[in-house]
């Protein structure tokens, strides 16, 4: 199984932010929606966070590739966004299969 040096790329900095209790460039809403409240207590409030930061990110993509077709952003920032919003995506797919095999053994475990 090869890893592609983007996604052990990213797979280090999502550790590292985690760690740190800070947010990238890319989670900047993220970081002003919990400036308030401080780091996620609950896993709710951790997944909640992650949710929405994937769907910045993934937005962040769309933004930089419409802008890209107007002529009013740089190749590579356009690129740099697009491969994030593509790490992101598989990223939260994989979780989602996870989940669902999860689930799945539970519920083939015998009463």
């Amino acid at each position: 199984m090869a890893i592609a040096p983007a996604a052990a790329t990213s797979a280090y900095q999502a550790i590292a932010k985690i760690g740190a209790g800070g947010t990238s460039t890319a989670g900047t809403a993220t970081a002003a929606a919990n400036s308030t409240s401080g780091p996620p207590t609950t896993f709710s409030q951790f997944l909640d966070g992650a949710v929405k930061d994937a769907i910045h990110t993934i937005r962040h993509g769309e933004t930089m590739t419409s802008k890209a077709v107007e002529g009013k952003a740089s190749m590579v920032n356009v690129v740099s966004a697009v491969n994030n919003a593509e790490l992101t995506l598989d990223t939260v797919l994989a979780v989602r299969d996870k989940v669902i095999a999860a689930y799945q053994s539970i519920m083939q475990m015998p009463i």
